[in-house]
C-alpha cells in the first residue's frame, strides 16, 4: 500500500470519527431514547435499509441491464446499510442530526451482520457473483471503534460538561467539513481512471438513480417532522461502503472491474445526494431567516 493510500485512509478515518464525535457532541441521552423509543419510525427505517434498498439495487441493475461487475457492486452497495456519509448528510441539510446519526450507528451495526446473508440471496438470486464470506466480528469491530465510540464519547462530554461539549463542537464540526471535502476530492483523484472508463456505460447512470429512488423510499418510508423524514432519506441514500470492500476483496480477490465500479457507484450515489442535502439546507436557512 503506498503512502498516498495510508494518508487517503488515515483522513477517512478522521472523518468517520469527527463526524459521530460532532453529532455525539450535539445530542441528549432524552432526545436519544425519543428516537429509539419511536418504534414505527424505528421498524419503517429498518425496512427501508434491510429490505426495500437491496430489493431496489436489484430492480435497478436488471432495469439498466449492467454488465456483471457493477451489477455485483450495486448490489453489493445495495446490501450494506449505515454509511458514515449519512450522519454528514443530516449535517448538510440541517436536518434532524441526533436521530440521523443514532440510525447510522444503529443500521451499521445490524448491517455488519446482514451484509452477507442479504448479499449473497441477491447475488444467487441474480445469477452473478458467487458467495460471499465475511468476518463479521471484524466488521462489528470497525463499526464500534470508527463510529459508536466516538459517538458515545461526544455524547458523554455533553451530558457531563454541557458548557465543554458546545465549545468543542464548532471544531469538531470543522474537522468533519475539511476532512468530508479531502475524502470526496480522494474518491476522486484516486479512482478516477475507473469513473472515466464507464463514462458512456449506464453504471454511473445506475448509481444516480438508485440514490435518489433510496433518498425518496428513505424519505417516505420514515415517521416525524420533514427535517427527521429527509434526513432518514439521507441515511438510506448513503451506503457503507466498508463491507462493500471487504466483500470484493475476500470474495472477488479485488477484482479491477469490480472495484472500479464501486468507485464509480459509490461517487455517483453522492453526487446524487449532496445536492439534494444542499438544496434542502437552503431552503430551511432561508425559511429561519425571515
Amino acid at each position: 500500500m503506498d503512502t498516498l493510500q495510508l494518508l487517503f485512509n488515515a483522513v477517512t478515518v478522521i472523518f468517520i470519527a469527527a463526524t459521530m464525535f460532532a453529532a455525539g457532541l450535539g445530542a441528549t441521552l432524552p432526545a436519544l431514547r425519543a428516537v429509539f423509543a419511536n418504534l414505527p419510525l424505528l421498524l419503517l427505517v429498518l425496512l427501508a435499509n434491510l429490505v426495500a434498498i437491496p430489493l431496489l439495487g436489484w430492480g435497478i441493475a436488471a432495469l439498466f441491464g449492467l454488465p456483471a461487475a457493477a451489477f455485483i457492486a450495486l448490489l453489493l452497495i445495495a446490501s450494506s446499510p449505515g454509511g458514515p456519509f449519512g450522519a454528514k448528510l443530516a449535517m448538510v441539510q440541517n436536518g434532524d442530526v441526533v436521530a440521523g446519526a443514532a440510525m447510522q450507528v444503529l443500521l451499521a451495526a445490524i448491517g455488519s451482520i446482514t451484509f452477507g446473508p442479504t448479499a449473497n440471496i441477491l447475488l444467487n438470486a441474480a445469477d452473478v457473483g458467487g458467495g460471499v464470506s465475511l468476518d463479521v466480528a471484524t466488521l462489528m469491530l470497525t463499526v464500534a471503534v470508527l463510529q459508536l465510540v466516538p459517538f458515545a464519547v461526544g455524547l458523554t462530554v455533553r451530558h457531563y460538561a454541557a458548557s465543554t461539549a458546545r465549545s468543542w463542537h464548532p471544531v469538531a464540526a470543522t474537522v468533519s467539513n475539511v476532512t468530508f471535502l479531502v475524502v470526496l476530492a480522494g474518491m476522486l483523484v484516486g479512482n478516477w481512471r475507473d469513473v472515466v472508463a464507464l463514462i458512456g456505460s449506464l453504471s454511473l447512470l445506475a448509481g444516480f438513480v438508485f440514490a435518489i429512488v433510496a433518498f425518496a423510499l428513505g424519505t417516505v418510508l420514515a415517521t416525524g417532522p420533514r427535517e427527521r423524514r429527509t434526513t432518514m432519506g439521507g441515511v438510506t441514500a448513503v451506503r457503507n461502503a466498508g463491507p462493500a470492500l471487504a466483500a470484493v476483496g475476500l470474495a472477488f480477490g479485488n477484482e479491477p472491474a469490480i472495484l472500479g465500479a464501486l468507485a464509480a457507484v459509490l461517487l455517483s450515489g453522492l453526487a446524487a445526494a449532496l445536492p439534494i442535502a444542499a438544496v434542502l439546507s437552503r431552503r430551511r436557512v432561508g425559511k429561519t431567516s425571515r
